[in-house]
This record gives structure tokens, sequence and C-alpha cells, in this order.
């Protein structure tokens, strides 16, 4: 873990063009700002270009050095290396990087997460501390820091990036799907305390998805279905309900059905889930 302050990278020129209006864009002002965590790859990366094409100006973290200064460097962004599996590093990237660099954070993309794939009875308690600080301490802990200012402003938007798993439980995945239960009841416990402040909270929910996520865990997915999808997918459904301020979305959509069946009919969707994983 590192013990260094995140030190911004520039990635290029600032961009051009008229920004998107959005819920977390001030009326007249310049180009809002993003922090987009998890960035070096997969879903993060993805959202990164997406929002950079509509027009935000861009801070992207990653613990993957060359994979963000690439990311960056495509989006005229600004690379900030962190590690979210340091609890005080997280504070520096938000308090040292971020608001530094950016002056403010508009938007946050809370989208860094690790995972672990196995019977929990041989899950190292290593594994556990590691998954929960990444996947739910170190976002709750950047949302802690940028608030105060998005409440000041009345204006903001926070999503965070949660799992299917977390709706339902998955088998061998009982940590990883704990941690993204827990970020779904920290959204919406978020939303209502929010509520008329102008600071909007979205929590994004993705199936199976085409990203280094199965081979840094250590278990590839060998599942035929459902197929993974690629993660510009998720990023354009997470672009859409940022414009829209949408409060929680499904990716494919057909998700909700599961879910739906389980809280209706639970007996009848734990049937089907031990038969099928």
């Amino acid at each position: 873990m590192t013990s260094h302050p995140p030190q911004a990278v520039s990635g290029g020129k600032a961009v051009r063009g008229k920004p998107v209006r959005g819920p977390a864009d001030p009326a007249g002002g310049p180009a809002p700002v993003a922090l987009v965590t998890g960035a070096s790859s997969g879903i993060g990366a993805a959202i990164a270009d997406r929002l950079a094409a509509e027009g935000w100006r861009l801070l992207v973290s990653g613990r993957d050095h060359e994979r963000l200064r690439a990311v960056a460097e495509r989006t005229s962004g600004t690379a900030l290396p962190a590690d979210l599996e340091d609890p005080e590093g997280t504070g520096r990237l938000v308090r040292d990087a971020a608001l530094v660099t950016g002056g403010r954070v508009d938007l946050l993309v809370a989208g860094a997460g690790i995972g672990w794939a196995g019977p929990f009875a041989s899950m190292p308690q290593t594994v556990i501390e590691r998954i929960l600080t990444v996947d739910v301490v170190a976002a709750m802990e950047l949302v802690r820091r940028v608030l105060p200012g998005m409440l000041a402003r009345r204006s903001g938007h926070i999503v965070l990036i949660g799992s299917f798993a977390g709706s339902v439980g998955v088998r061998d995945e009982a940590v990883y799907s704990a941690a993204k239960a827990a970020l779904g009841a920290f959204a919406d416990s978020l939303r209502y305390e929010l509520a008329g402040s102008g600071v909007r909270i979205t929590h994004v929910i993705p199936g199976v998805v085409d990203t280094p996520f199965f081979a840094t865990r250590g278990v590839a997915y060998t599942r035929s279905r459902p197929r993974p999808m690629p993660a510009e997918r998720v990023a354009r459904v997470v672009t859409d309900a940022i414009r829209r301020g949408r409060d929680e979305v499904y990716v494919p959509r057909w998700l909700r059905i599961p879910v739906a069946v389980r809280g209706v009919l639970p007996w009848v969707y734990r049937r089907l889930a031990g038969k099928y994983g």
C-alpha cells in the first residue's frame, strides 16, 4: 500500500467545447469537474471516455499508473494515482489531489472495486479486509470528503457502482456480495438524507461485465449465461443516468426481474438459485 500522496499527472490540454448541462453543472460556469475512481481500466475507464466526450473536466484515479496515464491522455484529463486499500490514501486523493487540481468536484463516480471467488471457509482474512476496505469503506470516505462542497453549492452528483451480486447474493462470492449490498443500502440511506439538498445519488447495478475484474480476482468467469457485456454499455447507461438524475439503474434492465422474484417469492428464487447458481 502506498504511503505517499497522489501526484497529479497532466493528461493533455483542457477539454474544449460546451459541457453538457447536467445536475452537477453550475449554470453558465466552466466545465464541471468529475472524479472517477477505478479509471485505470474496465467500467471506470469507459465512463471516463463517455464523460470526456460530453464535456466534463476529468480527474481519473486508479492504481495502474501506466494504464491510468493512457486514460488521462485520451480524455484530456488529469491522472491521480492512488491506492484505495490505504485508508489514508483515500483522504489524500480528495484533499491533496482532486480538490487542489480541480478546485471542486461536481461529480463523483466511485467505480473502484475488487473481488474474490471461492469457498468462504478458505478465504484469507486479509482478502476479506481488502474487499471491505476498497469496495465499501473507501467509497464512503470518498463521498464524505466531496459531500461538504456539494452541499455548500447545493449542487452535485454521486454515482456508486454496485453489482447484481449485491442485490441477490452469488455463490462463492459471499464477501463481495455483502460488500456490494452494503453499498446499495448506503446509497438508499444517503439519498433519503440528502433529499432537497441539490445533491443526487445514483446507484448503478451491472451484471457480468467483460473487464479485467475476473483476472484480478484470480478466478475466470466460466458460465455460458449470462454472457459478459462490454464496459462501454455500462458507461452509456451511467452517463444517461447522470443526465436524467436517475436514482437506481440495472444493466441490463432485465436484471430487475430476478430481484423482483426474490422480493415477492424468495423461496422460489432460492430454489432456482440453488439449482442454477
